[in-house]
């Protein structure tokens, strides 16, 4: 039985997430860590913030644009596994939010990335 083809799609973005991040100062502390039977996949830090970066790809918007994928039940799973990670790690940040980046490839296999800092809050 073929694997799901979308799971290279995905891990592909995430790299390309994690660079982005990178490139603009953040340091990537993991990687589709496992929290609480959730899976955050990025967790990076940049001075005193720390952020639990939701990716999503797309080859299309067939089924819509990216970030709209993250929906209410989404970020509930997303920030029980926060919580879950800041219990075990116990990180010095002073500021925890939650990021979406949404990467997007077309035909020509040109990608963009769009990232929205702070996207939802953990009340949402």
């Amino acid at each position: 039985m073929p694997g799901d083809p979308r799971v290279p799609l995905g891990r592909e973005g995430e790299t390309r997430a994690a660079a982005y991040l990178h490139a603009r100062g953040y340091r990537i502390l993991a990687r589709n860590e496992r929290c609480d039977g959730v899976e955050i996949d990025l967790i990076a830090a940049r001075g005193r913030t720390l952020a639990f970066v939701e990716v999503k790809t797309r080859r299309s918007r067939t089924a819509g644009a990216p970030e709209d994928a993250v929906d209410a039940r989404k970020r509930a799973r997303l920030v029980r596994g926060a919580s879950a990670w800041l219990h075990a790690h116990r990180p010095r940040a002073t500021r925890v939010r939650f990021d979406v980046i949404a990467c997007e490839v077309d035909r020509e296999e040109q990608w963009s990335i769009r990232h929205w800092p702070g996207a939802f809050d953990a009340g949402e």
